[in-house]
């Protein structure tokens, strides 16, 4: 009698394979998830170390780091000046890079323009880690060789749209004027905050612009990295301003192309009084919502850049929304899906709002 030789058979090794492919398809997911789990966590750990940063400026200056500057630093007629990134570099453990700075150039050096940064380009091209969330699959800055941000400070809500603005804790504050020289601009202390600091947001993330400016319809993928335009009105002021600008923006046909998608994060040392979405944001629209640029807005000369009046919403790619830091250092995840009122009242420092903490 014959030894039979042990084996497999087709079939069974068929089903060995099917079921390796099954496992590996289970498994993927589960690592690719957990890598975004300790991508949002080092997010969140930046968040709060930029918390600890305002605060530690608020300890020497008494003011929250303003968006911008300006006039400040200023040698040219327009209004780029330094941002809150430069105010706190001191205060994350940069104070090297701070040092390096030479003030005396003004923010793109005394000849103006993007070209002519003269003095500070070693410190203006570097890429600060604590500047950008680990989640942003765009890695190339948006105003390359210049230093990026995901970063951004909050510049206010609906109240913005009135005449008594409010809200812009790290923001400037903008009503309907439009002059670098507003009376209404300037810092914000602490004992501003009369809504609660554990109620008003300072920080939050949005998704870098593309280098190269290439042009992005609504309905691409890539549409949150884009600023498109808008008819909004200014007659209207507060939610009702904000719920037209917001449906303008909603609505606006999947053709319409952006007018800048390099904007967002474009640096993150420098500012401008009413370019939102170079290193802030605003709280109308809900986070991960189109950003766009209000064309009846007098306040600004550029739409590409983000509108005072505008939606210029949070962005992430983390699933579901948004990185929040609050004004008492605490960072909170913040869904997409949050109502309107919500949303509104964490943007506002002094409207009198009560917010309930499981409203988001």
């Amino acid at each position: 009698m014959r030894n039979r030789r042990s084996g497999f058979t087709l079939i069974e090794l068929l089903v060995v394979i099917a079921i390796i492919a099954v496992l590996i398809a289970l498994l993927l997911p589960a690592v690719q998830a957990a890598r975004e789990a300790a991508r949002r966590a080092q997010c969140v750990n930046n968040l709060k170390q930029l918390g600890l940063a305002a605060h530690n400026y608020i300890s020497s200056n008494s003011v929250f780091p303003a968006q911008s500057m300006a006039p400040a630093g200023a040698t040219q007629s327009w209004g780029w000046s330094y941002g809150w990134g430069l105010a706190v570099l001191p205060h994350m453990e940069q104070q090297a890079a701070f040092n390096a700075w030479n003030f005396a150039l003004g923010m793109f050096g005394n000849g103006g323009g993007f070209t002519y940064q003269q003095g500070n380009n070693t410190v203006a091209n570097m890429t600060i880690s604590g500047f950008l969330c680990p989640s942003d699959s765009v890695k190339k800055m948006p105003m390359s060789p210049y230093g990026g941000t995901n970063y951004v400070g909050n510049y206010g809500g609906p109240g913005q749209m009135g005449t008594t603005a409010r809200g812009a804790i790290s923001g400037t504050i903008v009503p309907n004027a439009g002059t670098i020289n507003d009376p209404n601009m300037g810092p914000v202390g602490i004992e501003s905050v009369t809504d609660g600091t554990s109620n008003t947001a300072m920080f939050s993330e949005r998704l870098l612009g593309l280098v190269g400016n290439p042009q992005i319809s609504v309905a691409d993928k890539n549409k949150l990295r884009a600023i498109f335009t808008a008819v909004g009105p200014l007659t209207a002021t507060g939610s009702t301003g904000a719920m037209a600008m917001i449906t303008a923006c909603k609505t606006l046909p999947l053709t319409s192309m952006s007018v800048r998608s390099t904007a967002n994060g474009y640096t993150w040392f420098a500012g401008y009084p009413w370019h939102l979405a170079v290193n802030s944001y605003n709280h109308v629209g809900a986070p991960n919502s189109t950003t766009c640029s209000n064309t009846s807005d007098p306040t600004f000369a550029n739409p590409s850049f983000g509108s005072s009046f505008g939606v210029v919403p949070p962005s992430s790619n983390h699933s579901g929304g948004v990185n929040l830091a609050f004004a008492d250092g605490s960072v909170r995840f913040l869904k997409e899906s949050v109502s309107l009122p919500t949303f509104w009242a964490i943007g506002t420092r002094d409207a009198g709002e009560v917010v309930s903490s499981d409203a988001y």
